[in-house]
């Protein structure tokens, strides 16, 4: 089995790391590069950062900070928000960042994935995808900020941008981001099921136990967390510690 990645997650806003609950009511969780330090310190295994208005403000990612975010860690991070062109992923790509997330812009252009991945390599192409259960079984692809319901299936969404060129699925259920309830284990073992792709889970942890159960039952291949890191409950190292108590393998 591949060693598992803890992935802490940092969503920003002017510039600021905010964390809300379902993709509303947000508050401040500090600074990105220095949150983005503590976490290269504590041992992470990757960082993700989420420009989570570039889209619905229609304006690009602050570039800025990701070169300081480069400057400052060793660790491989991806960057994602506002990312509509072959130009856009270049962009942050050259600022430092190792690997560029899509999400609203390749659902509206598909081939945005294909030509990302033609010009940096699959291995550079996450496909952010935020999912809604709207019946039993079925959960939907919201884009813009998590507020529109697109009518298209996660799952079918998954597979074709994979199809596309995607190389790896960040998975985030918005039924149970920022509650703390545990991961969407249904959704994340359904994707993970149908795809080759590495999946990494996000939306929901809040006790050491959910990472064992997303990675474990869930299949997914990294458990991504926000605010269970920012606001001091676990550090990355109580995390990986917990998780090789339980035989999961993870990385050093």
């Amino acid at each position: 089995m591949l060693a598992k990645r803890i992935i802490p997650c940092l969503d920003m806003t002017e510039g600021k790391v905010v964390k809300g609950i379902q993709f509303v009511t947000f508050r401040d969780a500090g600074d990105p590069v220095e949150l983005a330090q503590r976490y290269d310190l504590q041992g992470a295994d990757e960082l993700v950062f989420l420009d989570i208005t570039a889209t619905v403000e229609n304006r690009n990612i602050l570039v800025d900070v990701v070169r300081k975010t480069a400057e400052k860690v060793t660790i491989p991070f991806s960057v994602g928000g506002g990312i509509r062109t072959v130009s856009d992923m270049k962009l942050i790509l050259r600022a430092g960042a190792d690997k560029v997330s899509v999400n609203t812009g390749a659902f509206k252009n598909p081939q945005l994935i294909t030509d990302c991945a033609n010009a940096f390599g699959s291995q550079c192409v996450v496909l952010s995808l935020d999912a809604r259960k709207v019946k039993e079984g079925r959960w939907n692809v919201f884009i813009n900020g998590g507020r529109t319901d697109t009518g298209i299936s996660a799952i079918e969404w998954s597979k074709t941008a994979v199809s596309l060129g995607a190389g790896e699925i960040l998975l985030t259920s918005i039924d149970t981001d920022g509650t703390k309830d545990g991961f969407n284990i249904e959704l994340t073992k359904k994707v993970s099921e149908k795809l080759s792709v590495p999946i990494i889970a996000s939306g929901g942890a809040g006790k050491l136990d959910d990472f064992v159960k997303v990675l474990k039952e869930g299949k997914a291949d990294a458990a991504l967390a926000a605010s269970v890191f920012h606001f001091g409950e676990y550090t990355i190292s109580e995390v990986k510690n917990y998780l090789k108590k339980k035989n999961i393998p993870i990385r050093n």
